[in-house]
């Protein structure tokens, strides 16, 4: 049989062992790794359920977000009784996760990863891992990552396009060589006004996982040196040679060890949510743990309050707020900073 020379622990993976590229010695590689993936969504979903099923022993999920039914075209570990659930999709991700391969290690965080938490929430990993949907988040993952010498892969995805780049600090290009400041809000394309493919998400993030398990098996002389941009509809597929943006460029960030985004200078308490007509509210960093109980009972009537351990959801016409335990709240229903703190302070508080 196949699976005879394997280890009886490995053996589920002995497919996936039979590849060169891989063997016995690479998936104990795996099985010693530990990965940070921050944001769960389209490529996130997809970056987790390949590498959980793909064996690297401690898989640690961080995303600040809840589950919505437009959610479900491309986010793959997600369904409708996780909607009805009200659970964040840190938690519906895990709660999946841990009956794929309960020999992984898998932990969800219901959180927003900002310049105050950054570097605990991501410490002692291997590589990081993006899945976000917003380059202030990827900026501050870039410096995160050159600070401490720690291997990410950066993805994204747009209608059928989509780009890869695998960041080494230090031999490669990392994010702010190829763009030295992220585009203003507003400015560019979104999911909402120009939609998303799930087969394009599908194709970025396996192309991710891909550069991802070689990292974590130690084989950085064959990652990608090279943007990889794809367009799904076409086929098409180029590989752009940015080495230069490195060495012949002034990288604020890994020629000159600034730390902007990680340093919180660039930091806001209000994000507008790309695409989204929604705000989301930072409380103060000494903010105590939120009682969803007590703040439901002080609602009127009609804001329908309803929460679970993770969140409190309630109406405030027009808008919808969603509060979570650490006082984060998304406001709903306005893409005006000022609108959502005021609805943030009239029902929960300033």
């Amino acid at each position: 049989m196949l699976d005879a020379p394997f280890p009886p622990e490995l053996a589920r993976y002995s497919r996936q062992m039979l590849c060169a590229h891989v063997g016995v010695e690479g998936q104990k590689r795996l099985a010693h790794a530990s990965v940070v993936l921050v944001g769960c969504g389209a490529l996130g979903s997809v970056l987790a359920n390949t590498l959980v099923r793909a064996g690297v022993g401690a898989f640690r999920i961080i995303d600040r977000d809840f589950i919505e039914p437009n959610n479900l075209q491309r986010q793959m570990l997600f369904d409708e009784h996780d909607i009805a659930q009200n659970l964040p999709k840190a938690e519906a991700a895990v709660r999946k996760l841990r009956k794929i391969n309960a020999a992984v290690e898998v932990e969800g965080l219901v959180a927003d990863v900002h310049p105050a938490n950054a570097e605990d929430l991501c410490a002692h990993a291997d590589l990081l891992l993006d899945g976000t949907d917003n380059l202030e988040t990827r900026f501050l993952l870039n410096d995160l990552a050159v600070k401490h010498d720690l291997p990410w892969v950066y993805g994204a995805c747009l209608g059928t396009d989509g780009l890869v780049l695998p960041i080494i600090p230090r031999r490669t290009p990392c994010l702010r060589c190829l763009w030295d400041e992220p585009p203003a809000p507003g400015t560019t394309p979104t999911c909402d006004t120009v939609g998303v493919l799930a087969s394009t998400v599908q194709i970025v993030a396996s192309l991710q996982a891909v550069e991802a398990l070689k990292i974590l098996m130690g084989r950085l002389d064959e990652v990608s040196r090279r943007l990889l941009a794809i367009d799904a509809w076409t086929g098409r597929i180029r590989t752009l040679n940015v080495q230069s943006a490195r060495e012949d460029g002034d990288c604020p960030c890994c020629k000159q060890g600034r730390y902007d985004f990680l340093s919180g200078t660039r930091a806001a308490t209000t994000t507008t949510l790309c695409g989204r007509d929604a705000v989301q509210i930072l409380p103060p960093a000494s903010a105590a743990r939120v009682n969803f109980k007590a703040i439901a009972e002080r609602l009127p009537a009609r804001a329908n309050a309803k929460f679970n351990e993770f969140l409190l959801r309630f109406g405030a016409e027009p808008h919808v707020v969603t509060l979570f335990a650490d006082g984060r709240a998304i406001i709903q229903g306005t893409s005006d900073p000022t609108v959502a703190r005021g609805v943030y302070a009239k029902y929960i508080g300033a």
